[in-house]
């Protein structure tokens, strides 16, 4: 199905809780943790009715986020549940992969395809700082074990913060010269509560573009430049894996953009970066049929808004990253 504006909305993604076992500053202030109480989390089964209803207009793709996704002790059965739908074609996963190593390859059995694990930095102590993880090691063993799983190819999100990561591009980047990872470089954006550490600590993707370049060598685009998803993609000379940019706030894609996202709460939002929200919970619990999902799918591709409004100054308070999914 198509919105009001021309684009074809085939990507869902799905938030299956809020939790978190990490506490990266951009994104989950600590002195601002609250988190969606159980009963209210869409349970495996509400999950599948919905992507069964996404699936009748046109979602081909499922994203399954967080909060961290493996916290939910039914995730396997959600992988299976998902993959199991006529229509959809793919079920991947954004992870931090610290729980990788024990939940890997039942995920893969159960249909999960691939994996997005987010790393800000291969540095020990400003890991710490931004990601508030006391080991590097946690997050490699969750790669290594996403790639015997075949959980492949491998993308790296890193979501570059001034005062924080800024220069550990460059490091990210050249472990593309000899892995065939896909390390892809975030900018900040503004939402809910740490939306001021975004406008404080915001580092355009020309900054990291200029940054590795000048200790790596040209970056050579791929694809003549388009965007592909969400990220531009490039190749260092010789490199296996790739480098690409997500600029939502200096070049948006709003006009490619072809998702939405379930909240862990039941709630379809239009647009990342914007408030406006259609509530599904209450149709699965009070008794609504699938046409109903299908028809509240409809109008919610429909309202999708054109873009959003960081231009003009106004970014969405009522979520953080974590209450979204990314």
């Amino acid at each position: 199905m198509k919105d009001s504006y021309g684009r074809e909305i085939n990507y869902l993604r799905i938030s299956i809780t809020d939790r978190c076992n990490l506490r990266c500053v951009y994104c989950m202030p600590m002195d601002e943790l609250s988190f969606v109480p159980g009963p209210e989390l869409l349970t495996a089964k509400e999950i599948e009715r919905v992507a069964r209803a996404a699936a009748d207009v046109g979602f081909r793709k499922i994203r399954l986020t967080g909060g961290e996704p493996t916290l939910r002790h039914d995730v396997v059965e959600i992988v299976d549940r998902l993959s199991h739908i006529p229509g959809v074609c793919e079920v991947v996963m954004t992870t931090n992969g610290l729980r990788l190593p024990w939940v890997a390859e039942p995920l893969a059995r159960a249909g999960l395809q691939r994996v997005n694990i987010h790393l800000d930095t291969l540095n020990e102590s400003r890991l710490t700082q931004v990601m508030r993880l006391n080991s590097l090691a946690k997050v490699q063993a969750g790669i290594e074990a996403a790639e015997r799983a075949e959980l492949v190819p491998i993308k790296l999100n890193v979501v570059v913060t001034r005062g924080y990561n800024e220069e550990d591009v460059v490091d990210l980047a050249r472990t593309t010269l000899e892995r065939d990872w896909h390390v892809r470089f975030i900018e900040l954006m503004p939402l809910g509560g740490p939306a001021e550490i975004a406008f404080s600590h915001y580092v355009s993707t020309q900054e990291s573009i200029e940054r590795i370049q000048m200790a790596l060598g040209p970056l050579f685009p791929l694809n003549d430049g388009e965007i592909v998803g969400e990220a531009r993609l490039f190749r260092l000379a010789g490199a296996r894996g790739t480098v690409g940019f997500i600029s939502p706030v200096s070049h948006p894609y709003c006009d490619s953009c072809n998702r939405m996202r379930l909240t862990a709460d039941g709630r379809i939002r239009l647009c990342l970066l914007s408030e406006e929200e259609l509530n599904f919970r209450d149709v699965l619990r009070g008794g609504g049929a699938h046409q109903e999902l299908v028809t509240l799918f409809q109008r919610a591709i429909w309202a999708k808004p054109v873009g959003h409004q960081l231009k003009e100054g106004i970014h969405p308070a009522n979520r953080t990253m974590s209450q979204i999914g990314g």
